[in-house]
């Protein structure tokens, strides 16, 4: 505890779900996306491919705020991604993800689709 009260968690920012979804793994990630939580994401990214999955999924959908860090999260799951992974990451196309990730330029680079569906389907 500190003498402001209780230490904000990054758990308390940032939630991350991973369940299967055939040959695929999807990460459901709700909250914030800054310094403090992209560890959350990170860890949970590296679990998954560790599996060597065929695809990884990580929908932010429920990201209400993605900062620099989270982008840089992203594009490594990319780059360190096994040869036989594919990555792609759910965005929906009214979401301020959407629109961070558009500006950057990272629309083709994250394979960003705006639904789950299209994402497992793609």
């Amino acid at each position: 505890m500190t003498a402001d009260g209780p230490r904000i968690q990054p758990q308390d920012l940032l939630r991350v779900t991973a369940h299967p979804s055939g040959d695929a793994v999807v990460l459901a990630v709700a909250g914030e996306l800054d310094l403090l939580s992209a560890p959350v994401l990170s860890d949970e990214i590296a679990t998954a491919l560790a599996g060597s999955p065929p695809l990884l999924v990580i929908d932010l959908s429920e990201v209400s705020f993605l900062a620099s860090i989270g982008i840089t999260v992203l594009v490594e799951a990319r780059r360190t991604a096994g040869p036989g992974t594919r990555v792609r990451v759910v965005a929906p196309e009214s979401g301020i993800v959407h629109r961070t990730l558009g500006l950057t330029g990272l629309h083709d680079a994250l394979a960003v689709a705006t639904t789950r569906a299209d994402a497992l389907a793609g």
